[in-house]
């Protein structure tokens, strides 16, 4: 039997049959198509929710769930109607859907702003689940189409599911590594939704599809038009963040760098030393009290706004500032929008943190200065003692190791980690409003490290005059507040749950 033979459906009694060269690439893009629509949707509702465990856990199931519910709706549809006039209309249909993807779900975004898990989970379902649903009931009336004889359905099924998967694994590899780096996403969906509707169109006519087909199309010029009317909330996208500097109304030459949904960085383009955040205030209160004055050979793992590296520099002549950042994008808008001057006394890194700790020298720094996250939580393999371990090599004998962390009541991270940093450094303070400390409320919590004794009287000065509303806390103190918690390994870091769950009970 030739590829273009076609049978009777004994149903509706119509031609049947699909080349199988066209039933192969078209389950290949379906099926590409919902992975790229799985890996941006965590991109577009990052800006609102932030990129937790809980975010992508919750992106990831709905793309799971339409999977399986248009697998099981294609398969009812396939047998209960002609797939010769469903099928190009379902393609179209999906293409229109995926242009309407990025204005829903800013709009969305607007209304439920905020990490609960009821805002995550319907900010995961607009973003994905009615395109991907029906991009993946594509399969069953491909097959439906190529069936020619009940002896061949193994062959046919295992043929298509196998370029089905291949196809996803493409487009995953060519989306994270290509696509997001080339253009933004609401490009990319613009892009893709123009390529399923032309599809749709095509096979429409190739497979005389139903006629009505043709009215959704003013449905697609209306989603292209959606689409601009709701720009991407930020001035770059990076290939991590969804980035924005926003001037400070207050202070001319003040800059506050937001990603996704945080305020990272606060620069003054014209005075480098002037913090406004109370944490790098605390920060510089700790260095300027223990080392006050002489320059330093620092390591900042996360670079954000370089607030502290610029900080150092312009206080410090002859300073060396390495900073491990692991998003470029980020570091190009800095020196965009930030007055960032790489040379000799800042220099960049691109690449994680953790493994840009290996390639450092022993004895190498007196300051490592770690601010580095991914939402509200620090990314869980920098907060364990196989890290502290890695910091307490690379430290000079009285070397200083700062730790910025966010928690809230009752701060089983920050305990965690409080417990996790003493296991490594015999000396060790922390530094938060006095609530905080209590166990009540939440707010940024600095820890300190070192393998030799603190000036704490000296810090304790320096934060009285430039963080008034911090306390410092150490040794019966200290172990007080870090009690019994379980210290972080690479083994056992639940961060994003500690954190997470605590910031919506807490």
């Amino acid at each position: 039997m030739s590829e273009r033979t076609a049978v009777r459906d004994p149903i509706s009694n119509t031609r049947t049959g699909l080349p199988a060269a066209v039933a192969g690439w078209l389950v290949f893009v379906a099926s590409g198509a919902v992975l790229v629509l799985e890996i941006l949707s965590l991109r577009l509702v990052a800006p609102y929710l932030g990129l937790t465990l809980e975010t992508s856990t919750a992106v990831i199931g709905f793309a799971l769930a339409a999977i399986a519910m248009g697998a099981w709706l294609g398969g009812r549809a396939a047998d209960a109607y002609p797939p010769r006039k469903i099928l190009g209309p379902m393609v179209l249909l999906a293409g229109i859907l995926v242009l309407f993807v990025g204005p829903a779900v800013r709009w969305t975004g607007e209304q439920v702003r905020g990490g609960d898990a009821g805002a995550v989970l319907a900010m995961a379902a607009v973003a994905i689940l009615a395109p991907a649903a029906l991009l993946a009931a594509v399969t069953p009336l491909v097959v439906k189409l190529r069936l020619q004889a009940l002896d061949e359905t193994g062959r046919v099924v295992g043929r298509l599911s196998g370029v089905g998967t291949l196809g996803a694994l493409v487009a995953t590899f060519a989306t994270g590594f290509i696509l997001v780096a080339q253009m933004p996403t609401s490009r990319i969906l613009l892009v893709l939704g123009g390529l399923l509707i032309v599809l749709g169109v095509v096979l429409t006519l190739y497979l005389r599809g139903h006629p009505g087909a043709y009215g959704l199309l003013a449905f697609a010029v209306l989603g292209a038009i959606a689409s601009s009317f709701y720009p991407p909330p930020c001035d770059v996208e990076t290939a991590y963040h969804c980035a924005r500097v926003v001037p400070d109304p207050e202070r001319p030459s003040g800059r506050t760098l937001r990603m996704d949904t945080l305020f990272h960085s606060y620069v003054d383009i014209e005075d480098p030393s002037y913090l406004e955040f109370s944490y790098t205030r605390t920060f510089a209160s700790v260095v300027d009290g223990a080392r006050p004055g002489e320059p330093l050979d620092a390591l900042h793992i996360g670079g954000g706004g370089f607030s502290i590296p610029l900080y150092l520099d312009f206080t410090r002549p002859g300073s060396d500032n390495l900073v491990l950042e692991i998003d470029k994008g980020v570091v190009e808008l800095d020196v965009r929008r930030l007055g960032l001057k790489l040379g000799d006394g800042i220099k960049a890194q691109i690449g994680d943190g953790r493994v840009g700790l290996a390639d450092q020298p022993d004895d190498s720094r007196d300051l490592v200065v770690e601010d580095a996250f991914g939402g509200l939580a620090v990314p869980w393999h920098l907060t364990t003692v196989e890290t502290a371990k890695q910091i307490r090599r690379i430290l000079r004998p009285g070397g200083i190791y700062l730790v910025n962390v966010i928690d809230y009541a009752p701060l089983l991270f920050a305990r965690a980690e409080a417990a996790t940093i003493a296991e490594v450094f015999p000396h060790v303070a922390l530094i938060s409003r006095p609530e905080v400390l209590a166990g009540r409320g939440g707010d940024n919590l600095v820890l300190v490290g070192s393998d030799r004794p603190l000036r704490i009287e000296q810090i304790e000065a320096q934060l009285r005059e430039r963080v008034p509303e911090y306390s410092l806390i150490e040794g019966a103190e200290y172990e007080a507040f870090a009690g019994d918690a379980r210290i972080l390994t690479d083994d056992y870091a639940p961060v994003d749950q500690l954190v997470t769950f605590h910031s919506q009970t807490g």
